[in-house]
């Protein structure tokens, strides 16, 4: 039995300790926000916080998270997360939406360490969150416009 915290509750799964988080998450505990892209932690769709930090569910082993925290799409909250949610749905950042709750979790992540990032520091932190339909524009600019929102 592995016990972590998934979106401030208690979790215990009986899972294979080499099972990926992303299949805990969308086949164990039924929440599909997460998202299953390339397998190999290169196209971000999987992303997750775990103790606040960005990680790649799907290479990111059940058995390493062990009492720790993770927080999903459906858990996301404060200022920060508010502020991204807001921000996509103003500057209309989703075209297929396959990706986005990826996008939202780096977003997230990087107004939460730094409310007022450069592009070059967008840039940055989203690297590896790949958008099939190309809105890294919008991306980039919803980014900045939930940084202005958190200022307000």
């Amino acid at each position: 039995m592995i016990t972590f915290t998934l979106n401030n509750e208690t979790r215990s799964v009986d899972a294979d300790p080499d099972t990926p988080l992303l299949w805990v998450i969308r086949d164990e505990i039924g929440l599909t926000g997460t998202k299953f892209g390339c397998g190999a932690g290169l196209c971000g769709a999987c992303t997750v916080h775990l103790d606040g930090e960005p990680v790649r569910s799907c290479q990111t082993l059940i058995s390493d998270i062990e009492n720790q925290n993770i927080t999903t799409i459906e858990g996301i909250d404060g200022k920060a997360a508010k502020a991204v949610q807001t921000a996509w749905e103003d500057i209309q950042v989703p075209q297929c939406g396959y990706c986005q709750s990826g996008q939202i979790m780096s977003a997230t992540s990087l107004l939460s360490q730094n409310p007022k990032p450069s592009d070059e520091q967008i840039d940055e932190a989203m690297n590896g969150n790949v958008c099939r339909c190309a809105t890294y524009v919008r991306i980039r600019k919803a980014i900045h416009h939930a940084s202005d929102l958190m200022e307000a």
